[in-house]
């Protein structure tokens, strides 16, 4: 019983129930998951290949126009509205990806290897000081070997959220550093995915890198949960500026903050609210910053639909049209 399966083992309820003696234990190296390359390794690679794959998915939709009836803006408007091109941004984000990596292969060289064998003991401690008598040993197994990782992505998730909206809304509050630093990523008026990374060198370094190598730090991420976090909050980021509302997307349907929740921030009269990101919405809640709809769309706030959306957004160049016109007679 020297490493965990996927499954509990057979003996597990006969080596947990022992009160005389603990069982006994071997620490050894932990067997990479894929062999050859070193978890704390594909923690740093999984991530960039996910981004590359994943936003390349949805290019592929824009250029093909698979998904017409589901993109949130026309492609001529992404054309027209944006003031930087591909080019650019292709740059920007490989530039940031080699940031991220160099900072992930001095934190992975710092790291302790990854060991395995004292699972077991570890549990038959829980389950002689802390487990009620109701709780399986199977449950048991299943907690710790499942449950307190996800636990600890989670509260990665919540630290992620409150450090990009404390450090988002303040490059919006301070003129000079949205001039210098966060101008640049709200050059996309119109969000496609690959710009889900396009940012300024430095504002890159301090939300996504350091925010999320903080959040492993903070709570004690092993690599293999590192790989998890890592790869789902940057399809989460390339999905919110995936500039489509598809009806299959995990993403949209599982969080308040999506593509197109988003996307209002990334609009000149939105600018200044919608600031959460990447997962939650609850900072913009408790400090009002999230962007209220007129009334008949407060009720869709949350999950507001795409026609909806389009139809809130033809009201509004209306609108602003008439004022226009009403202007210039």
């Amino acid at each position: 019983m020297a490493t965990i399966g996927f499954v509990p083992p057979q003996n597990l309820s006969s080596v947990l129930s022992r009160t005389t003696a603990p069982p006994e234990y071997v620490v050894v190296k932990r067997p990479d998951l894929i062999a050859g390359i070193p978890d704390g390794l594909l923690a740093l690679v999984s991530p960039i290949i996910a981004y590359w794959t994943y936003a390349t998915f949805f290019h592929i939709i824009d250029v093909y126009q698979l998904a017409e009836k589901y993109r949130i803006h026309p492609s001529a408007e992404e054309e027209s509205r944006n003031k930087v091109t591909l080019q650019e941004v292709l740059r920007d984000v490989i530039l940031q990806h080699v940031v991220q990596t160099i900072v992930g292969w001095g934190v992975y060289k710092l790291d302790p290897v990854p060991t395995t064998g004292f699972e077991i003991y570890e549990m038959w401690w829980l389950r002689q000081k802390y487990a009620p008598a109701f709780v399986s040993d199977t449950v048991l197994w299943w907690a710790y070997t499942y449950g307190f990782s996800l636990i600890r992505i989670v509260l990665a998730f919540c630290f992620i959220d409150t450090w990009q909206y404390t450090l988002h809304r303040i490059m919006h509050v301070n003129k000079w550093l949205y001039r210098r630093f966060h101008s640049r990523h709200h050059r996309l008026y119109v969000p496609y995915a690959y710009g889900a990374l396009y940012n300024d060198p430095v504002e890159g370094f301090l939300l996504d890198t350091a925010g999320t190598g903080l959040a492993s730090i903070v709570f004690g991420l092993t690599p293999r949960e590192n790989i998890c976090l890592y790869t789902f909050a940057t399809m989460k980021t390339v999905d919110d500026h995936c500039g489509y509302r598809l009806p299959f997307d995990f993403f949209q349907w599982a969080f308040p903050n999506n593509s197109i929740y988003h996307d209002i921030h990334h609009q000149i009269w939105g600018i200044k609210s919608n600031f959460s990101q990447p997962f939650f919405t609850f900072w913009d809640r408790l400090f009002g910053t999230r962007y209220e709809f007129v009334n008949e769309y407060k009720t869709m706030q949350d999950h507001i639909t795409l026609t909806k959306y389009r139809e809130f957004l033809q009201a509004k160049e209306a609108k602003k049209r008439a004022a226009k016109q009403k202007k210039e007679t």
